[in-house]
């Protein structure tokens, strides 16, 4: 097992290893001794598969578990399903000294850590990814977020998880499609910080050591997040393909997945770049050569007026620019304001 620790304003524990997952309710009671009563929050897809064994790890250490499972998918991660999840928490009558387990991808762990942040002005969470883009992404770091109808992630709030358990066996039930997503975030974490992990992902694929390269994402991520918390400065580094990619997954109404939205986003950055000169054709060429090779999509239909719409209402817009992630070479990437009014032409030279 692999133990990373991230020094936040209320610092927690990254914990990656086999078996995790009948651990949780001793690791919860030694973590949260008061606490009496725990919520999981689940999925329809991620329930039926791992909840009975989150349930007896809880009701073993002497918790009582109540539990919300909602319908998987992004559409699930708005208000109605919030507000239907705080009236449970309260209907329940969960107290500040009890806490919620998140157990699922992206989208559970967005929806329990708002709900954990603004219940009763706040209450504990942990987070338990099922999936490798959240193990390695969304659950480090405290952010927390539902969608609005009028962009992805505009109501949130940053709440640090009291504890992460990442156990990589969760990670053998998930298609093959879900398990590639995820392949996005972790060849962003390459590019941005580490020119040899991009290298050995390059050479090995889909076949890479999965707690190993876990960890690495965590560290890197980890290192990101205690120098800017509130994501202010350095962390939005992070966002790398993500303000297009956003708008690319918009425009799909969510049909297309995160992760190949977030591919297809950083192929348009790559190119771009090349064609203003701010990277050299070498590196557009290696970043579109390994998300190929993880088969990821690289292109897409949308057009760049359609993506500029949906980039003006990134939550990364600055009054009159938006902040762009431009790789400069592999492992050494730069944040790059640029005017509103160039967005859709820098857009159009990448697609």
């Amino acid at each position: 097992m692999k133990t990373v620790h991230v020094s936040t304003s209320n610092g927690y524990d990254v914990k990656i290893g086999s078996g995790l997952l009948d651990t949780l309710g001793s690791h919860a009671v030694r973590l949260l001794p008061r606490a009496r009563k725990v919520c999981i929050v689940s999925d329809s897809n991620v329930w039926p598969l791992y909840g009975s064994r989150a349930q007896k790890s809880l009701e073993a250490a002497g918790l009582e578990v109540v539990f919300f499972v909602f319908p998987a998918g992004e559409a699930s991660k708005c208000g109605a399903t919030y507000l239907k999840l705080l009236g449970f928490l309260a209907e329940h009558q969960l107290t500040r000294s009890d806490f919620i387990a998140a157990l699922g991808g992206g989208v559970v762990g967005d929806l329990a850590g708002f709900a954990a942040a603004t219940y009763l002005r706040g209450i504990p969470f942990i987070q338990l990814p099922t999936t490798l883009l959240a193990a390695v992404d969304s659950s480090v770091g405290g952010k927390t977020a539902i969608d609005l109808p009028q962009g992805k992630n505009l109501a949130g709030a940053f709440c640090q998880p009291s504890l992460v358990l990442c156990d990589p066996d969760l990670l053998c039930s998930l298609p093959g499609e879900i398990f590639r997503d995820g392949c996005a975030e972790v060849i962003k974490y390459g590019i941005l910080y580490d020119r040899a992990f991009f290298a050995y992902l390059t050479e090995q694929g889909m076949d890479f050591d999965r707690e190993a390269v876990i960890a690495r994402c965590v560290e890197l991520k980890r290192d990101v997040v205690v120098q800017d918390e509130f994501d202010t400065g350095l962390r939005m580094k992070l966002n790398l393909g993500h303000t297009i990619g956003h708008g690319v997954e918009a425009q799909s109404d969510f049909t297309l997945s995160h992760g190949c939205s977030v591919a297809i986003g950083t192929a348009i950055v790559a190119r771009a770049a090349a064609a203003y000169g701010l990277c050299g054709a070498e590196v557009r060429d290696a970043i579109l050569h390994t998300l190929k090779h993880f088969d990821l999509p690289i292109h897409t239909d949308c057009t760049a007026e359609a993506l500029y719409k949906s980039a003006l209402s990134d939550k990364k817009r600055s009054g009159g620019s938006v902040s762009l992630i431009i790789p400069h070479q592999i492992g050494d990437c730069v944040i790059h304001p640029m005017p509103v009014s160039e967005i859709e032409a820098f857009i159009k030279a990448g697609l």
